[in-house]
């Protein structure tokens, strides 16, 4: 019997208080980028440009941008240059997608290709962690200093 690839993915949405130029600011601006996620970042925002940021100390992701629709969709590819991660860099795709909402932005998050099911569970946990900073921060308020930063 043949073998089948497992596509392995992560799926969120949420329901943000800002306006999607709001949110789109926060994931393509390296300043702002930086004030939900990691402590450096640097973007070249067009087809093919690079994706880099420092998440946490000796954890650097890395990948491109592919799809780039102000301020609806955001398409790139997404690894880490260093740790022990399996996801090497611009190996997986990440997709942003958003939408008004009332006052609001209804964001549909997709993180695929991720190699196998402990990629996907520690991916997940920091997803779940990031999007929530992101949301705060969209909204007005301050994110506060990431705890993951001291771990």
């Amino acid at each position: 019997m043949p073998e089948t690839a497992e596509t392995t993915a992560i799926e969120r949405e949420l329901e943000i208080a800002a306006s999607p130029e709001t949110v789109w600011e926060l994931l393509t601006d390296p300043r702002q980028a930086t004030r939900w996620m990691g402590t450096a970042a640097e973007f070249d925002l067009r087809p093919g440009g690079i994706y880099r940021v420092d998440v946490i100390p000796g954890n650097v992701a890395r990948g491109e941008f592919v799809e780039i629709d102000p301020p609806r969709r955001l398409v790139l590819t997404w690894g880490w240059e260093s740790g022990v991660s399996v996801v090497a860099p611009g190996s997986s795709t990440i997709e942003f997608e958003l939408t008004p909402q009332g006052a609001g932005t209804l964001l549909r998050f997709r993180h695929s290709d991720l190699p196998t099911p402990e990629s996907v569970e520690s991916h997940a946990h920091g997803w779940e962690h990031y999007l929530g900073r992101l949301a705060i921060v969209a909204a007005g308020g301050e994110a506060g200093a990431d705890p993951w930063m001291q771990a």
